[in-house]
C-alpha cells in the first residue's frame, strides 16, 4: 500500500492492473497472461531482489523471447506495476464485522506488514516513481476506510488516521530493510558503542539504552506498541469528535449556542 495515483482521465490508456491493455491484433494468440508472468516475475524478485526482474530474465523464466514479452508488457513499469498489485492476498476479510473495529484495524495493518515481509522488494516498488495503483490495493484502502468509518471520526480524519496507520507499516519495513542488509541487527550496537562511549555525556540516554539491550529486541512488539498507540489515539480522537458541541442534535446545539437575550 502506498500514496500512489487513482486511476483517472489523464492517465495513459495502457494499464494492465485494470485491464485496459488492447489485445494484440498480429501474431500468435497468447500462450500466457499477464498475471501469470507478473507472478513469475514476483518470484525472481522475491530470491534475487528487484534488480534481478529485467524483461529478458522474465521472459526467460516463463519461456519466451524478450521481444514477446512486449507483446504482454508495454515495458518493465507496466509489468512493475501488475506484480505489486498482485503481491498482496484480497483484502476482502480482516475479521468477523461483530468485531469491534480497533481489532480489525490492528489485523489490517499486521496484514499489510506481511506484504513487505514477505516481499522485501515490495518498499522499494512503491517509493521510486509516481504510478496508478491497481484494482487490488484500492480495495486494501477501501477495506482500511470501511473499518476506520465505524470509529466516529470525521471523513476527514479517517482520512488522517490511515495516513498514521500506513506510514507505521511502512516505517516498520523500512527498519526491517536497513536490518536485513546489515545481516545481524547487533552489528549496529557493536560498531556504534565505542564511538559513543567517549562521548557518553552528550548521549546519556541513549547510553542508557544501549546499555539496557533493548535496542531491536523484539522489533514485532515495537511494531505492535506503535500500533497500539495509533489506534488508541484514533479512539481517543473519535470519542472527543463525539463531545464536541457541533455533533450535538441541531436543536440541542441551538439552545446552547443561542443568544443570551439582554
Amino acid at each position: 500500500m502506498s500514496t500512489s495515483k487513482i486511476p483517472g482521465k489523464n492517465q495513459r490508456d495502457v494499464n494492465l492492473t485494470w485491464g485496459t491493455k488492447a489485445p494484440p491484433s498480429r501474431g500468435p494468440k497468447p500462450a500466457l497472461s499477464p498475471s501469470q508472468i507478473a507472478r513469475a516475475a514476483i518470484l525472481v524478485a522475491d530470491a534475487e531482489g528487484l534488480d534481478a526482474v529485467t524483461m529478458q530474465r522474465v521472459g526467460r523464466e516463463v519461456g519466451v523471447t524478450t521481444m514477446a514479452l512486449y507483446r504482454y508488457f508495454p515495458g518493465k513499469d507496466d509489468l512493475l506495476d501488475l506484480m505489486i498489485d498482485s503481491a498482496s492476498d484480497s483484502a476482502a476479510n480482516f475479521g468477523k464485522q461483530s468485531s469491534p473495529w480497533s481489532l480489525r484495524l490492528k489485523k489490517w495493518a499486521r496484514r499489510c506488514l506481511s506484504i513487505y515481509r514477505n516481499h522485501p522488494w515490495f518498499l522499494e516498488a512503491t517509493s521510486v516513481r509516481h504510478r496508478l495503483m491497481g484494482p487490488n490495493e484500492l480495495m486494501w484502502i477501501e477495506a482500511v476506510l470501511a473499518i476506520l468509518a465505524e470509529s466516529g471520526l470525521s471523513s476527514q480524519d479517517q482520512h488522517h488516521a490511515f495516513l498514521a496507520v500506513i506510514g507505521h507499516v511502512r516505517g516498520h519495513a523500512t527498519f526491517q530493510r536497513i536490518a536485513e542488509r546489515r545481516e545481524l541487527e547487533q552489528e549496529w550496537i557493536h560498531d556504534l558503542a565505542p564511538l559513543l562511549r567517549p562521548e557518553a555525556h552528550r548521549y546519556p540516554a541513549l547510553m542508557r539504552a544501549l546499555d539496557s539491550g533493548t535496542f531491536f529486541r523484539n522489533p514485532a512488539a515495537a511494531f505492535d506498541f506503535g500500533l497500539d498507540c495509533i489506534v488508541e489515539g484514533i479512539r481517543a480522537r473519535a470519542c472527543s469528535q463525539s463531545r464536541e458541541p457541533d455533533r450535538l442534535p441541531s436543536a440541542r446545539r441551538s439552545r446552547i449556542f443561542a443568544p443570551v437575550a439582554r
